[in-house]
């Protein structure tokens, strides 16, 4: 609504981060912590990376968005992989924001590219970012909250139908 404020955060110290610029008016400096250019909102700041983990950690974020590889029916999240060739091994903030934000919503695809499997999970068979803390999950495929019962379908996609969304989900899938 026209009357409610969103505040944009970016890991990386950014408090009040806005859409990607246009061509023309990269601001080279100006980066999320996906390293993808962005803009600064009126009223927007840029801070300490420790600051910034500090709101993080504090509590002091509403709802977080993370993308996940896997999200298993009880809420456990698996979103980070390490490669062979990455010079770095590290986690980077996801676990911070998965245990700091009051809520965490995922968005991902349903399937796996190459064989199909089910991202949508009993159990997660990747090494886990968070226990418990995903309330809900955005696919390709439908929209589904996290209950102490386990996956509810909250929406899917148009033409779809419960059997073939039922057989593409590795968890069960509970329907209002």
């Amino acid at each position: 609504p026209l009357d409610r404020e969103v505040i944009f955060h970016s890991e990386n110290g950014i408090l009040g981060m806005g859409p990607a610029p246009d061509k023309e008016n990269i601001e080279p400096w100006l980066i999320n912590a996906g390293k993808q250019y962005i803009t600064l909102r009126p009223g927007g700041s840029i801070c300490h990376h420790a600051d910034s983990f500090a709101m993080i950690r504090g509590g002091h974020l509403d709802l977080c968005v993370l993308g996940a590889f896997q999200v298993a029916d009880n809420g456990d999240i698996a979103n980070w992989a390490r490669s062979p060739d990455e010079p770095v091994k590290q986690v980077g903030g996801a676990m911070d924001l998965a245990v700091g934000a009051k809520r965490l919503w995922v968005a991902m695809e349903h399937n796996t590219k190459g064989s199909g499997t089910s991202r949508i999970r009993k159990i997660c068979s990747y090494p886990l970012t968070a226990k418990g803390v995903v309330k809900r999950v955005y696919t390709d495929l439908a929209v589904l909250d996290v209950t102490p019962e386990g996956f509810v379908v909250r929406d899917m996609i148009q033409g779809l139908t419960k059997q073939t969304l039922e057989e593409r989900t590795e968890a069960a899938l509970i329907w209002p």
